[in-house]
């Protein structure tokens, strides 16, 4: 969306202190590795200071520049750039992105958030809807104070729908994100144990989640989990129709007759008020059912006809480090869910594992779940024992945090190894897997055990 650095100032109470007030720009970023040309700049402070950067963003082409102070080493073109001083750029990118959303007239926002799922329902939403609206979405998972508004900021004045996930840490963040989104549909995916130490225990993940229901207007939609045993009380929260999907006869969108090949993929029959019909995913596991299912029902609240949003599910591929199935040249099959991890999404992985079809061993590689605080043994603990459950046969544990796994798993049949760091897992597996073997990775981002996968498949490392 274009701002030009005149607007930038009036919008976030701003002033222009060098180059031009007429300068455009089109594309927005706080980060100058992913910055495109003709890109506003946001110095945002986090690890690092944005400041620090500004040089680098004028020199790649950035237009626009928003900080909170000036630095003399800046070299703005008094044509093309222009440089706008806030009294802070954190709030400066979100008062922007309130005008962003305003120019959105028409369109129709949908707000998702949940335990486990956001991510991959959002995506398979934005299919499904397809070509028939203008659909703009955030891009991976960018569903925070940053992401979301840089999301607004990134959508055509032509957008008939707009996708946004939400995630939350803690209370009020989902009402902050619902105010800048002002969703007309809501989506909740399930309530699960992700974040807890921060949000207190399910009740308290439940709680800040349906912030995104008490923001519907009375006019819009609430897409709930008939699954989910938290959402009899959610749906309290909202004064808008209800939808309910899952696998319960009384849900609106009712799943039935799943089905899961050797190969993970999986179809089932959907049964609803706007029709019958059987959906197939290439993404792998079943628990992407469930999110399949509540991407249909935004898709076909929009407007978009059954048939048409079945034949565009077929087609999602899975996200990079999300349930990617590959066979090495070795003869041995990676599962590569290393991007995040939380008990959800975890047992759904373990279930995955257990599932597929090899003729060798199933490895489980496994790492801490992390912002679990005072449930984090507990949680571990479960995880552990849902190995064992499901006869896997190796199980190694990376890193102090996931002892407790370990021990969920002792007194099974499972061969369990717990290790210090990366290293020592992939000694591990460089001198005991052997071809027709299934190895599972997965843990909390911050573990970076897609290092793991990246050898095992012999790519450079990240």
């Amino acid at each position: 969306m274009e701002f030009n650095a005149a607007e930038v100032a009036e919008f976030t109470r701003g002033e222009v202190v060098a180059g031009s007030p007429q300068a455009l720009a089109v594309n927005w970023s706080f980060d100058t590795r992913t910055m495109g040309p003709e890109s506003g700049f946001f110095a945002l402070t986090s690890d690092r200071d944005g400041h620090e950067f500004v040089d680098q963003a004028l020199a790649q082409g950035a237009t626009v520049v928003v900080v909170s102070h000036l630095d003399a080493a800046f070299s703005v073109s008094p044509i093309n750039q222009a440089v706008v001083r806030v009294d802070d750029p954190a709030i400066a990118l979100r008062d922007l992105a309130i005008s962003a959303r305003s120019r959105l007239t028409g369109a129709v926002a949908v707000g998702i958030t949940g335990s486990a799922g956001k991510t991959t329902t959002k995506d398979l939403a934005a299919a499904a809807i397809g070509t028939k609206k203008n659909v703009h979405a955030n891009i991976k998972s960018f569903n925070n104070e940053v992401g979301t508004p840089l999301t607004l900021l990134s959508a055509p004045n032509d957008t008939e729908v707009l996708i946004t996930e939400m995630g939350a840490r803690f209370a009020g963040n989902i009402t902050d994100l619902s105010e800048l989104v002002q969703p007309q549909i809501g989506v909740i995916t399930q309530i699960g144990m992700a974040h807890a130490e921060h949000l207190k225990g399910r009740s308290g993940i439940a709680a800040v989640k349906g912030e995104l229901l008490a923001a519907l207007p009375a006019s819009g939609v609430a897409i709930l989990n008939s699954d989910c045993d938290q959402s009899i009380e959610l749906a309290k929260r909202t004064s808008a129709r209800v939808l309910t999907v899952g696998r319960s006869d009384s849900a609106d969108v009712v799943i039935s007759d799943v089905v899961v090949d050797g190969d993970l993929k999986t179809h089932f029959n959907l049964s609803t008020s706007w029709g019958n019909s059987e959906v197939h995913l290439s993404l792998r596991g079943a628990h992407h059912v469930n999110n399949a299912g509540m991407a249909v029902a935004i898709a076909l609240e929009i407007g978009v006809d059954l048939e048409e949003v079945v034949e565009n599910l077929a087609l999602v591929e899975p996200n990079e480090l999300r349930m990617n199935v590959v066979c090495t040249d070795a003869g041995i099959t990676i599962i590569n869910d290393a991007y995040n991890s939380s008990p959800t999404s975890a047992l759904a992985a373990i279930a995955a594992l257990r599932d597929i079809t090899v003729p060798g061993r199933r490895w489980a590689v496994l790492g801490e779940m992390l912002e679990l605080g005072e449930y984090s043994d507990a949680e571990h603990q479960l995880i552990g024992k849902a190995v064992t459950d499901a006869r896997i046969d190796k199980l190694i544990t990376i890193g102090s945090g996931a002892l407790a796994l370990a021990q969920g798993a002792t007194g099974g049949d499972v061969s369990v190894t717990s290790v210090a760091d990366l290293p020592a897992a992939i000694s591990i597996l460089d001198s005991q897997l052997e071809p027709g073997d299934a190895v599972l990775i997965k843990a909390s981002r911050a573990i970076g055990l897609e290092v793991i996968a990246d050898h095992l498949l012999g790519r450079p490392v990240r």
